[in-house]
């Protein structure tokens, strides 16, 4: 997909209230406005390297996820992942083994986490014309497509890890979930706190 020209909107940090909000379904497509919020959010993943983004993060509240990798440096061990528009997404899992990886975010900049996300995924929508969209995905395709619906409903990556040992700052391109570290002492703590999580990070916005 081109465009003529760049149309990079400021993406919302962790910390604004907007982010914790639940997205409202589109109900109208291959309209100029819908058209424009996917070029918007298209220049702006392109420009920050992203994999995926959600309308939310450039502070519009619709059902409305775009993601896609083919070589990004923020991902330089990712399988290919083929660029999609998904609207009004519906997402079943397939098995209830999880994987545990890393994953980072526009709206988290300079920091990763190991998080837990079902292996295998199906997810059902639309594009931006309407046109049905079903796919049953795993691997790194399906960790995406959780991450960006996950902020349709307000959840950002760090409400998901299990343990406090699992969120830190990115020192390297390349991390492993071997590298974690665990401070068991913590872990109670840490699983008490991550649920009113949006709580404290409104708190700290202001």
């Amino acid at each position: 997909m081109r465009w003529s020209s760049m149309s990079i909107k400021p993406v919302l940090r962790m910390g604004d209230p907007a982010l914790l909000e639940v997205a409202q379904k589109v109900e109208a497509f291959n309209t100029p406005e819908l058209e424009a919020l996917i070029r918007d959010m298209h220049d702006t993943m392109e420009a920050l390297n992203g994999a995926g983004l959600a309308a939310p993060q450039i502070g519009v509240g619709l059902q409305v996820v775009i993601f896609g990798v083919k070589r990004n440096p923020r991902y330089p061990d990712a399988e290919e992942v083929p660029y999609t528009v998904l609207v009004n997404p519906v997402l079943t899992p397939l098995t209830r083994t999880m994987e545990q990886d890393w994953e980072g975010c526009l709206s988290v900049p300079g920091m990763r986490g190991i998080v837990p996300r079902f292996a295998n995924v199906r997810y059902q929508g639309s594009d931006q014309h309407g046109e049905s969209i079903d796919r049953s995905v795993d691997g790194f395709h399906a960790r995406v497509v959780q991450h960006e619906c996950d902020h349709l409903e307000g959840i950002l990556y760090p409400m998901r890890i299990n343990c406090c040992g699992n969120l830190s700052f990115q020192i390297s391109s390349i991390l492993k979930p071997e590298q974690a570290s665990c401070c068991a002492s913590n872990c109670a703590r840490w699983r008490a706190l991550r649920f009113p999580l949006s709580t404290m990070i409104c708190a700290v916005s202001r």
